[in-house]
């Protein structure tokens, strides 16, 4: 990769899309060419093939991608597997076709088995039976990772893949329907922090940000069945939470733009040859290397916030894997050891929420 090497971002407007931008133009990339959805439906083979043999990009970030939190992947899961797998297709069959000098394509830490050992290991993939809840996107990554390796198998392609575990920042989703279980627990806890203080107008801005209507005028009613809707209530005068899944589970979180950092500079020191003839694997998994319950995640955002509820926690039936702490080995192997602070990170999230 040079500085003037023409990038093209598929999913330059998402979260991890976005703050791999920031990171390449951080290091003075220059020569960008970015289309957003609306300009280039990546759905459609006919329209990639077309946008690749004439805009001629070298470089490729496949960060475009159908995601959302367990909730969204179990309801919409034939929507999770035909719009991922025609997504990565046709933009890393184009990728081959024009002879782009190199695709990074990244997937997710649920391609793991259910019950594979922790810490996830790159060998553990395909050893197993995967989790139900979120199989159709899983699956889809597989294919995306397989599709990256036979393409350097029969043709030599440079094309690899990279697993970040979950993350969170700049650009997230915020959708209490369809959003990861990060920024949902920062807005829930915000939203019943406001209600604590009878702060009726931020929650109406808050919704009103996140949703498609400028101005919803909603009634104090209106609000209220709307927090309620979403678990959040006063209850003799102590606003309860009530939360998804039993909150048990442990899982790894990673700061976008420190994914998006370890994601550049392994575009720039690992090619294909490498990755599949000496290394011996298929992908390089990007990550913290440490975890955390769903349950001691929400108190530390409640200490961060300031809320004074209660949490009310359900089921275990929606709780998914109960663990997918990534194993990190070779990613610092790679790039070196690296440090991350969560609290930090959630912190300065936190605050890029409430300042917009």
């Amino acid at each position: 990769m040079n500085k003037d090497s023409k990038i093209y971002i598929a999913g330059h407007k998402g979260m991890v899309g976005s703050a791999i931008l920031r990171q390449l133009k951080k290091l003075g990339f220059t020569n960008f060419v970015l289309k957003s959805s609306k300009e280039l439906n990546l759905l459609n083979q006919e329209a990639v093939s077309k946008f690749f043999q004439e805009e001629k990009p070298e470089i490729v970030f496949l960060a475009a991608a159908k995601v959302g939190g367990i909730k969204a992947n179990n309801t919409y899961r034939a929507e999770f597997i035909y719009e991922n797998l025609m997504i990565q297709n046709n933009v890393i069959h184009a990728s081959f076709l024009n002879k782009i000098q190199k695709l990074i394509f990244l997937g997710s830490s649920c391609i793991y088995p259910k019950n594979a050992p922790q810490p996830l290991k790159e060998e553990y993939l395909l050893t197993g039976k995967l989790e139900d809840t979120n199989e159709p996107y899983a699956i889809a990554k597989i294919a995306g990772i397989k599709l990256c390796e036979n393409y350097f198998k029969q043709y030599g392609c440079n094309f690899i893949s990279l697993m970040p575990t979950n993350m969170f920042g700049e650009n997230d989703n915020y959708n209490l329907e369809n959003s990861h279980v990060l920024p949902a627990l920062l807005r829930k806890i915000n939203l019943a922090k406001a209600l604590e203080e009878n702060n009726f107008d931020l929650i109406e801005k808050d919704i009103v940000r996140n949703s498609k209507e400028e101005k919803l005028n909603l009634s104090k009613e209106e609000i209220v069945l709307f927090l309620k809707k979403n678990g959040i209530e006063k209850i003799k005068e102590k606003v309860q939470l009530t939360m998804w899944g039993s909150g048990n589970p442990l899982r790894e979180f990673m700061e976008v733009d420190d994914f998006a950092e370890i994601c550049v500079e392994l575009a720039q020191k690992v090619d294909a040859v490498q990755l599949y003839d000496e290394i011996c694997q298929t992908h390089i998994n990007v990550g913290t290397g440490s975890e955390i319950s769903i349950k001691d995640l929400a108190h530390k955002i409640k200490s961060i916030i300031g809320f004074k509820g209660e949490f009310s926690w359900g089921s275990d039936s929606i709780d998914g894997t109960f663990r997918k702490c990534m194993d990190v080995s070779l990613m610092h192997q790679l790039v070196g050891e690296r440090t991350f602070d969560l609290d930090l990170k959630i912190t300065e999230t936190f605050q890029k929420y409430i300042s917009n």
